[in-house]
């Protein structure tokens, strides 16, 4: 079995740091290179990224809509289709689309980030998930540790680290180690 790796991250990047696109991107890929399908928000910004890095390594993407259909997709969301070869139109909106996207993924991984993307981050920490976050892409992934500090709930199951090839060998070993429970 692939592993399945969702990428989190904001839609709207202008707050990003420098270099959070390519960085993305170069995410997308080394999901791809090491075992794992991307699912992504079906979105534009850090997202739509990774899934143009996974379709350049070759691999498979699969995006949760907020949409109920692809017509609602493009025209009331005006989300991209291209560089996914699943969309599966949840109906949900954004919350509701947060919760299947990590709940069907083995681990999320944060890049930049909003407040969707805090969303989809605590959902996943509630829920126990592996979570990576890409550290100094700006936004939330760069506030998640004094979050998670300031929680006072435990360190989770997050690997931290800036560089995307490192990160997810971090993920997958945090997977793998889940699995074997």
């Amino acid at each position: 079995m692939k592993y399945k790796i969702c990428v989190s991250g904001a839609a709207e990047t202008g707050h990003c740091q420098r270099g959070a696109l390519e960085k993305a991107k170069e995410l997308g890929k080394e999901v791809i290179r090491q075992n794992g399908v991307l699912i992504t928000g079906a979105t534009s910004g850090i997202p739509y990224w990774a899934a143009i890095g996974a379709k350049e390594e070759g691999g498979a993407v699969i995006g949760l809509s907020p949409a109920a259909s692809e017509v609602a997709h493009l025209k009331t969301y005006q989300l991209p289709t291209d560089f996914h070869d699943v969309i599966i139109y949840t109906g949900f909106e954004y919350s509701g689309r947060n919760l299947l996207l990590t709940r069907s993924s083995d681990a999320v991984i944060v890049v930049c980030g909003r407040i969707g993307t805090l969303n989809e981050f605590t959902i996943a920490f509630e829920d126990r998930k592996v979570i990576g976050v890409l550290t100094g892409t700006g936004g939330t992934a760069d506030m998640v540790k004094s979050i998670v500090k300031s929680s006072h709930r435990g360190a989770g199951k997050i690997a931290y680290d800036s560089n995307p090839k490192r990160l997810i060998s971090k993920v997958i070993k945090l997977i793998d180690k889940e699995k074997s429970k």
